[in-house]
């Protein structure tokens, strides 16, 4: 069986981009990222892509100010590529879905979903609102997307301990390191068939 194909929309740095490639090098997940679309030639994830030497897009408002031909172009390309997953590392704009990759398309949130998710939350937002919050917990959720910012089902949670005097800084890297291990292993249950998704949820075999 051939190995699943990835693309992987990113709008940061790129280190979930990057932890996915070198999981992929060291045969820990069984894909292949057969293109990267960034919204702007000078982040990070950009570099990443070209440094890893994977297929590179840049789709967004610099050199796609009008919206709607942004969003025909990206999609266009995402399915040009052929998919069988798509990966939102970081991408901080709604996806649209379109019917042939419903079920198909996945994200990862720094926060315990449904807790600190919707429109507005995400990066460093989502660190800060949770030590405000006072919860000695965090963490991170895989989950499927929608039409809706973080509201599909989820595939995975991973949870992580705070101490009272961390700060956002100081959740950003414990939840992190829990999405490095979070994110390939949704990937690889996925992709072996022992999570799917089924009429709007996530269904799970033996």
């Amino acid at each position: 069986m051939s190995p699943a194909r990835l693309v992987v929309l990113a709008s940061g740095g790129g280190r979930t981009l990057e932890n996915l490639q070198q999981r992929i090098v060291d045969g820990r997940l069984d894909a292949r990222i057969v293109l990267v679309v960034v919204p702007r030639a000078d982040l990070g994830a950009a570099e990443r892509a070209q440094r890893l030497g994977l297929s590179l897009l840049v789709i967004g408002k610099r050199n796609q100010p009008d919206p709607e031909r942004r969003e025909r172009l990206l999609l266009q390309a995402v399915l040009e590529a052929r998919p069988d997953w798509v990966v939102l590392a970081g991408w901080l704009s709604l996806f649209a879905i379109p019917p042939q990759l419903e079920g198909r398309v996945l994200n990862i949130h720094p926060a315990l979903l449904p807790d600190f998710g919707g429109k507005g939350y995400y990066g460093r937002r989502v660190h800060e609102a949770v030590a405000s919050s006072g919860l000695a917990y965090s963490g991170c959720t895989v989950h499927f997307a929608d039409a809706a910012y973080d509201r599909g089902p989820v595939v995975l949670q991973s949870a992580v301990l705070l101490a009272m005097e961390d700060d956002a800084d100081a959740i950003a890297a414990k939840v992190f390191a829990a999405e490095i291990e979070a994110f390939p292993e949704a990937l690889a249950h996925l992709i072996a068939g022992r999570a799917q998704w089924v009429d709007g949820a996530v269904r799970w075999t033996a």
